[in-house]
């Protein structure tokens, strides 16, 4: 069956803060009209946590709220991907890789799931693939219309990556891409305060409900906050080297490059750490952070959040670990301006 209306809904949850830049572009430039699921709100989550079992990580349970939210907003073509390997022998966790098949078994209701599956680890799935079957329950099967759509989407994805790197938040980043403009901060914003780089999955701190929007809460502090979309990828594949660790996990160079790229950064005051309870592929590389910052003499905050996760309890670690990283940055400074008055007097003599 060909579907008559290019209109599809897209879940804003999970891939959705890796990828929609691209497939925004891609999408568009093919004349569909796309249609976002809400902001994650209580009722996202209560929707999503009632159909799933106890141990699914929030992430899916978010992930499930807001395909519920695009059906009873009369979206008839939800895009459910199956992204199973982002590289050769570079995986997904199973969730992300049974995605379809999950939102299939327990969401019921009159909707069409629009899944394909990337797959750079096996032979004939890749992006242009994966493409091609996204669009193909549409009658799109022209793959000259496909390659140039797929090139609207670079543009559009690197657009948006060029104005993180600029400092502009994800919601400004992501709005002016999608207008076709690239707005750069004409000068850096000056802080006397600290420098925290937040390490995590995109879906766990630009989903401001999940993550209590950390960043206004840390920018309330003096903080000046950064992120893995602030680097490139050179920069994060260093960091991984940098923590020597092993690249298998498909999100791996957000958690663990990041990680390792701020680590040695001499501008960056301490690392704040946010993942989701039950995951068990962050478990292993926080870890591992972990352990490896130590080398560094940089102080980390590992925040775990859940469903559940109490805000004045969340807020209270944060409050705390940033008077840490003043008092501490404040002692320096003092030891330094004592070394440099003991040079000069010694100097002077």
């Amino acid at each position: 069956m060909t579907l008559k209306e290019k209109i599809i809904g897209i879940p804003r949850a999970l891939t959705f803060y890796n990828y929609f830049p691209f497939l925004c572009g891609f999408f568009t430039n093919l004349g569909f009209e796309i249609i976002l699921s809400d902001p994650t709100t209580k009722k996202t989550l209560v929707d999503g946590a009632s159909l799933v079992v106890t141990e699914t990580c929030l992430p899916i349970k978010v992930y499930v709220g807001h395909v519920i939210n695009l059906i009873e907003k009369g979206v008839k073509n939800i895009f459910t991907p199956s992204i199973q390997s982002v590289a050769p022998k570079i995986y997904n966790c199973s969730k992300i890789r049974g995605l379809p098949d999950l939102i299939r078994n327990v969401v019921k209701g009159d909707y069409n799931l629009i899944e394909a599956t990337l797959d750079k680890s096996e032979k004939n799935l890749g992006l242009m693939e994966f493409l091609e079957q996204a669009v193909k329950p549409f009658g799109i099967l022209d793959k000259d219309k496909i390659k140039a759509a797929l090139k609207a989407g670079f543009v559009l994805h690197n657009n948006f990556k060029v104005m993180m790197q600029h400092n502009l938040t994800f919601e400004k980043a992501l709005k002016n891409a999608r207008e076709g403009k690239v707005v750069i901060n004409s000068k850096d914003e000056e802080t006397e305060g600290i420098n925290v780089a937040l390490v995590a999955h995109g879906y766990n701190i630009y989903d401001k409900r999940i993550c209590m929007d950390v960043f206004k809460k840390l920018k309330d502090l003096g903080v000046k906050v950064f992120s893995a979309l602030q680097l490139t990828d050179e920069q994060l594949r260093d960091g991984i080297n940098t923590l020597e660790a092993e690249l298998y996990w498909a999100n791996q160079l957000e958690m663990t490059g990041a990680a390792g790229h701020y680590l040695k950064s001499d501008s960056i005051d301490g690392l704040i750490t946010i993942t989701a309870f039950g995951c068990g592929p962050d478990s292993l590389m926080i870890e591992d952070i972990k352990r490896k910052s130590r080398n560094f003499n940089k102080p980390l905050l590992n925040l775990t959040i859940d469903e559940h996760t109490g805000e004045a309890g969340f807020v209270t670690r944060l409050e705390a670990f940033c008077d840490m990283l003043y008092r501490k940055k404040r002692a320096g400074t003092r030891f330094s301006q004592e070394k440099e008055l003991v040079y000069s007097s010694s100097m002077s003599s």
